[in-house]
């Protein structure tokens, strides 16, 4: 019982984290101080909270060997919308994402696209950054958590079903959280 509570800690405790940074951009900034870049204080905050998020997972997981055919395949196509490509601009961003990724990548397709200020709230930390329209951006909403939504469904075959539908409530609840960015809430950067 308290292993199943932990898991599900675990497997929340990003999505505190990112709304606080979200709604409260300017204290992020304010804690950082000046000369710290706050969107790379918040990549590496995240990273740490990703790994004890996926320790969380792996702890309620009983691996088999081979799993259903449904599971790389959505596996593939949910890093697909996430993974590198060749070719691609790495100058651009978008004001609304972080990186979500059940497996954390800085070669992201979604990273390459937006680099680390627009993948980790550069906008919301008074940053401009241009918005991006290229594939997935423009082609499907918020592919950042749809992709890694689909990699959280493949893990189905391995991990208990709860667990999954909860860390894709929280991508879920970001979603909605940051689709109304409003420009009057957005920190100004300490110079």
């Amino acid at each position: 019982m308290a292993s199943m509570a932990a898991a599900t800690v675990g497997v929340l405790l990003p999505f505190p984290f990112y709304y606080a940074l979200w709604t409260r951009p300017q204290r992020w900034v304010d804690l950082c101080g000046r000369g710290a870049d706050p969107c790379r204080r918040m990549a590496q905050v995240s990273h740490a909270i990703k790994a004890l998020q996926l320790l969380a997972l792996a702890s309620v997981a009983s691996f088999s060997w081979p799993p259903p055919l449904y599971c790389p395949v959505l596996l593939a196509v949910g890093q697909y919308l996430n993974f590198k490509h060749k070719g691609i601009d790495r100058k651009v961003g978008q004001a609304n994402s972080h990186h979500p990724l059940p497996v954390t990548s800085r070669r992201s397709r979604v990273y390459q696209l937006l680099g680390e200020s627009g993948t980790y709230y550069g906008v919301r930390f008074g940053k401009k950054i241009p918005w991006v329209t290229e594939f997935p951006f423009g082609y499907i909403k918020d592919p950042q958590y749809v992709g890694s939504m689909l990699s959280l469904v493949a893990l189905l075959c391995w991990v208990p079903f709860q667990y999954v539908l909860l860390w894709c409530l929280g991508y879920v609840f970001m979603m909605w959280l940051e689709q109304n960015e409003d420009p009057a809430t957005r920190a100004k950067p300490l110079s």
